[in-house]
């Protein structure tokens, strides 16, 4: 497939992002689908119209049908993507009962559901394959689907933070897998990608706000792992298959960090708390613009550095991350002093 065929895809997802959205607002405020700022976890002042993530999804899909019926491309080659389709459906279905249900659905229910919803994957062939025996493999398959949703849906807290990261995290997914054609990731990220940047302007904007809600930030982050597990990184050496992790690094951080966080204070992982690193640099007198594009800038240079360890000697590779891995936490630990309400 060609270029041409991408950058039409990646402009038809923006817009058609962008024309749902005003639609999405229109219907989330006359039904009185709304984000009240009602709990003291909650960061927003004032109430906000969510079906934003209902939007890019809807993008996504629509994309997907016009990449079909009006650029030829034959989806009986691409079965991953029907396991992609059909769970991603289940896990919209999830969000928007979650969003919508007052009070929400207990973690427990959540879990459970999300675990069916990824099993679709499974069935389509979409699986960590370089992991034996095959039980374990799919375990923990299991685990990275579910763990990513959660990470997508827990950076969730301040505008273009969850979908900015996205946006870049799906190119990075597209240029890696480009080379070696897989055609079912190619297609999905790019139009992901799109379907996200669409998004941005209704959040960023203060007149015409609009959050994704849950549907939003857990169909991106079902999408995102599996076209995690959807190409190679490990035709040089063994080393780049934690190219994935640092690709969706802020979200894995944030997760990781505020979980530990929390058990450091007896509260459950799953328990909602300030704790984020993006509310700590707030809270240290930094603009929430600046750590949104802050945010941005360290997923683009992580996903450089992912690209980057896919291409160099092995030996190389593992000094990077060593060197990752203490500046991460050497930031984690100044973080982690900053108080938080």
């Amino acid at each position: 497939m060609d270029s041409y065929l991408y950058s039409t895809l990646f402009i038809v997802s923006s817009l058609l992002s962008l024309i749902l959205c005003s639609v999405f607002r229109r219907f989330a405020l006359r039904f009185n689908i709304l984000d009240h700022p009602s709990s003291s976890i909650k960061t927003h002042q004032n109430s906000t119209p969510y079906l934003g993530g209902c939007a890019i999804a809807l993008a996504f899909f629509l994309s997907l049908w016009c990449a079909k019926n009006y650029f030829s491309v034959n989806f009986s080659e691409l079965q991953p993507l029907k396991g992609i389709l059909y769970g991603s459906a289940g896990v919209i279905l999830l969000g928007l009962i979650d969003d919508i249900r007052v009070g929400g659905l207990s973690f427990k229910v959540k879990f459970l559901i999300q675990f069916i919803v990824a099993g679709f994957l499974l069935l389509y062939g979409i699986k960590i394959n370089f992991i034996h025996p095959n039980w374990f493999s799919i375990l923990l398959t299991l685990i990275w689907l579910v763990g990513i949703m959660n990470a997508m849906n827990i950076i969730d807290i301040m505008d273009g933070l969850a979908a900015g990261t996205a946006t870049i995290a799906s190119l990075a997914f597209f240029f890696i897998s480009l080379p070696t054609e897989h055609v079912y990731v190619n297609l999905a990220a790019i139009i992901l990608a799109g379907a996200c940047l669409g998004f941005l302007p209704y959040n960023f904007s203060k007149k015409w706000k609009l959050f994704m809600g849950d549907a939003g930030s857990l169909f991106i982050g079902f999408v995102l792992a599996a076209l995690s597990l959807g190409t190679s990184y490990t035709t040089i050496h063994n080393a780049g298959v934690l190219a994935p992790i640092l690709i969706l690094g802020i979200p894995i951080y944030d997760t990781v960090f505020v979980m530990i966080l929390r058990l450091r204070k007896g509260m459950s992982p799953f328990q909602g708390s300030k704790d984020h690193f993006a509310l700590r640099l707030e809270k240290m007198g930094i603009p929430r613009p600046h750590i949104v594009g802050l945010s941005i800038l360290v997923t683009a240079l992580s996903c450089y550095l992912a690209y980057t360890t896919i291409h160099i000697w092995f030996w190389s590779a593992v000094i990077l991350y060593i060197i990752i891995f203490i500046l991460t936490y050497i930031v984690s630990s100044f973080l982690a002093r900053v108080k938080i309400d």
